[in-house]
């Protein structure tokens, strides 16, 4: 009985986020797929730039806490369970789709942006759009200091770097898609206990595990440059080129705001 619950619950998993037709045949396609275009990753990068600037500097009325909370709480819960079925979506797919293990690592060349980690690739690119509510939170919020710099910066340049995955089929992503959805359940948590008034005392924690992320990452890229010149080459290394690029400069932007707001103190350990 309980292996053929097991069983069960195994090939529903597998349906709804792998094998179901939406997912199994998804195809992306810059002149067919909804918001796949350069043209419209441009202009929402434009659009969200320039709002954030306006917004920020215009005096707009304020919402009071009592009533940005629940709509913070909702958002962040939102975000909370995007990232959990991303998580477990890509995770699935990785085992039960790649051909063998290191697949993953190293695409073949022209390998075509179809299947399930493709669709998974695209969930999590819509999802970077969807994230951007955050800033506008903050701002409604009155909450300035947190509108930094490396904010704006990881919010836009996460977007291109997921546009370019798909665009180039570029290798390891399913990856770093199974690790980033798993920090931002945590991240997500922290803030939506944090809307909900409670304050957890791991908020430093919720800054090193992105660290620890930033740091596996390289892992990934020198691991699939090792392959990419060891052997017939691996799909997308010029988008392996920007996220070398993007990840050296998040890391060392993370780290700056590590040491400025923790510093050598042992507060939240």
């Amino acid at each position: 009985m309980d292996l053929n619950m097991n069983l069960n619950i195994s090939s529903t998993f597998q349906y709804w986020l792998v094998k179901h037709p939406a997912i199994l045949h998804f195809s992306w396609s810059p002149s067919e797929t909804p918001a796949s275009s350069p043209l419209f990753v441009s202009l929402t990068i434009i659009s969200y730039l320039t709002l954030t600037f306006l917004l920020s500097h215009l005096p707009l009325p304020l919402i009071k806490p009592r009533r940005l909370k629940p709509i913070t709480a909702i958002h962040n819960l939102n975000l909370l369970l995007l990232s959990l079925i991303m998580a477990v979506g890509s995770l699935v797919t990785i085992f039960s789709y790649a051909p063998y293990p290191f697949w993953i690592i190293c695409f073949p060349p022209k390998t075509p942006p179809t299947g399930p980690l493709f669709f998974w690739a695209y969930i999590f690119y819509l999802s970077k759009i969807y994230e951007f509510v955050d800033t506008f939170l903050i701002i409604l919020s009155g909450s300035f200091h947190r509108l930094t710099f490396l904010h704006v910066y990881h919010h836009t340049m996460v977007l291109v770097m997921c546009y370019i995955w798909l665009h180039t089929s570029q290798s390891l992503f399913p990856a770093v898609i199974a690790a980033n959805a798993t920090v931002h359940v945590v991240m997500y948590t922290y803030y939506l206990l944090a809307a909900l008034g409670v304050r957890p005392k791991w908020k430093r924690r919720v800054t090193e595990f992105q660290i620890f992320q930033f740091m596996s990452s390289f892992v990934g890229l020198v691991w699939m440059l090792i392959y990419h010149f060891n052997g017939s080459g691996c799909c997308g290394i010029w988008g392996w080129c920007f996220n070398i690029f993007f990840y050296v400069s998040l890391l060392a932007m993370f780290m700056d705001f590590h040491a400025k707001s923790y510093g050598s103190s042992k507060k939240d350990l």
